[in-house]
């Protein structure tokens, strides 16, 4: 994924930062609790389509 379309991608729900996860197969937005899959390259940044963090992941730094 390219780091300056990482710069520029907020959150859809809560407006906040994403992270990119450590296998680059997702974006991280702790202000949701959500992640947002990564297909072929292209973040889906849809609600319906994320997956709720776990507790473990929420703690994280």
């Amino acid at each position: 994924m390219d780091p300056k379309l990482l710069d520029i991608l907020a959150c859809p729900i809560c407006k906040g930062p994403l992270k990119l996860s450590d296998d680059k197969s997702e974006l991280i937005s702790k202000g949701a609790g959500l992640a947002f899959p990564i297909r072929d390259g292209i973040p889906v940044m849809l609600e319906s389509e994320a997956r709720s963090l776990n507790t473990d992941e929420r703690l994280e730094k």
